[in-house]
């Protein structure tokens, strides 16, 4: 997996989507370049789905999250094509794709090595600090395979 290099200014493009102002993503330069960078062609709905994925830090979304988002962005895409865009932008490294109980995905935008506390409460995934959450040993795996990564999401729900 290639690394991705931060994209994050508050500067915005003439040319990206226009949006409300708590909706504004990183330069539009940027996405083509982070883009092109991983070999993808930066086409406009790629583009105006970087533009409103990356803009905003870390953080953690559901592709009918990202929908929403496009929506109010007023960005013309299907949900279909947020699918198809989020794995792509997975199978090249760009985001990281964490499951919870198999019902629900979400797409990481820090794609660096750690863990995650899921919220029930409010269906959130949220980072745990690399130092807070030691492997000791990992199993055997059978013959031919190596281990790509472990996960580890800790479900937490507010005390009754």
């Amino acid at each position: 997996m290639g690394e991705r290099a931060t994209f994050l200014r508050e500067d915005t493009a003439a040319t990206a989507p226009a949006a409300e102002p708590h909706l504004n993503g990183c330069p539009w330069h940027d996405v083509t370049e982070m883009l092109s960078s991983v070999g993808l062609r930066p086409t406009r709905q790629r583009m105006a789905l970087g533009w409103l994925l990356f803009g905003k830090g870390d953080r953690h979304l559901t592709a009918e999250m990202l929908y929403e988002e496009a929506s109010q962005a007023k960005v013309p895409v299907s949900l279909a094509t947020v699918y198809n865009t989020l794995n792509q932008l997975t199978e090249v490294g760009l985001l990281r794709q964490v499951s919870v109980d198999g019902t629900k995905t979400y797409f990481d935008t820090n794609v660096s090595a750690h863990q995650h506390f899921y919220l029930e409460n409010n269906h959130e995934l949220i980072d745990i600090p690399d130092q807070h959450v030691a492997l000791r040993q990992t199993p055997e795996v059978p013959e031919g395979y190596e281990i790509a990564r472990v996960d580890v999401v800790v479900r937490i729900r507010k005390k009754a």
